[in-house]
């Protein structure tokens, strides 16, 4: 087992922001906290990462306490850390130091993700002839390129760990899908990944774990196709020419959603949409689409927690 979360809680005053969190991580991969704003999510890294103190619990990687001073562990905050004033290689450098890093050693990773993030007009500007600057501060840098400049700091000693608090959130779709395929590249490498985000395809499409908090307490948790799976394939979209909704009511089937020429019907059981196309098919309705699924985790996390923030 590479990380256990145990018992984990939290208390500001009388107020319990974390209830006694568990979690474990045993394979390389990514592990995803979900949760509502005020969740308890980004209190729990902060936990793992020692930035808090806290009432009960432990936290071990690798069988022993996890000491983010000693343990190789990247970390990519929601409210972005860089210091305004300061010079983008200057800060680059620090950190690095900061992990141990020797500088000849560091400068070779800052080059390397100064390309593969583009940023190296903003980290070597006095390369560039047509460029007056010598240098850019922080404070200069669009937030989307500021984020890159963090994610670089997490990425640079190569972490083991690596811990994401909302990694995508506020960049344009182009750099949604760069963060996206350096996740996959670290995954590959066989690192371990907590990741926290409100963006639920983004959960689905990189993690095999979560845990679902609500007010500090964990309503769900488990491997995500297995909870699915749970669910049974109750999701049933039409698409049909015609009009069915007095089949869809002689059926007594809830009707979720409706579009011009699509359904989303919930089935309880998938015999039931069976029976529908059956029945459509004797009325010689033609269906363009019938899609019987899962439920998403978007629909499950509803269920869990009751809304869904865009932002935390």
């Amino acid at each position: 087992m590479a990380l256990l979360a145990n018992d984990l809680t939290k208390k500001y005053g009388d107020k319990t922001v974390l209830d006694h969190l568990s979690f474990k991580i045993e394979e390389p991969g990514v592990y995803a906290l979900l949760g509502t704003n005020g969740a308890g999510k980004t209190t729990a890294l902060r936990i793992l990462l020692g930035m808090l103190n806290f009432e009960e619990g432990r936290v071990t990687w690798k069988g022993k306490p996890l000491d983010p001073t000693t343990s190789n562990v990247g970390y990519l905050p929601e409210e972005r850390g860089l210091y305004p004033k300061y010079t983008i290689m200057d800060q680059l450098l620090y950190f690095a130091k900061l992990k141990n890093m020797p500088r000849k050693e560091a400068k070779e990773k800052i080059a390397y993700w100064s390309e593969r993030l583009d940023v190296e007009d903003y980290v070597y500007p006095s390369k560039l002839k047509k460029n007056k600057k010598k240098f850019y501060t922080a404070e200069q840098l669009s937030k989307g390129n500021q984020q890159k400049i963090q994610l670089m700091i997490a990425l640079l000693s190569d972490p083991e760990l690596l811990i994401l608090d909302e990694p995508l959130s506020g960049l344009d779709p182009v750099n949604s899908d760069l963060f996206k395929s350096i996740i996959r590249e670290e995954i590959n490498k066989g690192k371990y990944l907590i990741m926290s985000s409100h963006q639920m395809p983004v959960i689905e499409e990189f993690c095999e774990d979560i845990t679902i908090l609500n007010r500090g307490k964990t309503v769900l948790q488990g491997n995500l196709n297995e909870i699915k799976k749970g669910y049974g394939r109750v999701n049933l979209f039409l698409r049909c020419e015609g009009d069915i909704l007095p089949i869809i009511k002689e059926y007594g089937l809830s009707l979720v959603s409706q579009s011009p020429m699509e359904y989303h019907i919930r089935v309880e059981e998938e015999e039931t949409a069976t029976l529908l196309l059956r029945r459509l098919i004797e009325e010689q309705i033609p269906v363009i689409k019938f899609e019987l699924r899962e439920p998403s985790l978007h629909e499950i996390f509803v269920e869990k927690v009751g809304v869904v923030d865009d932002e935390e």
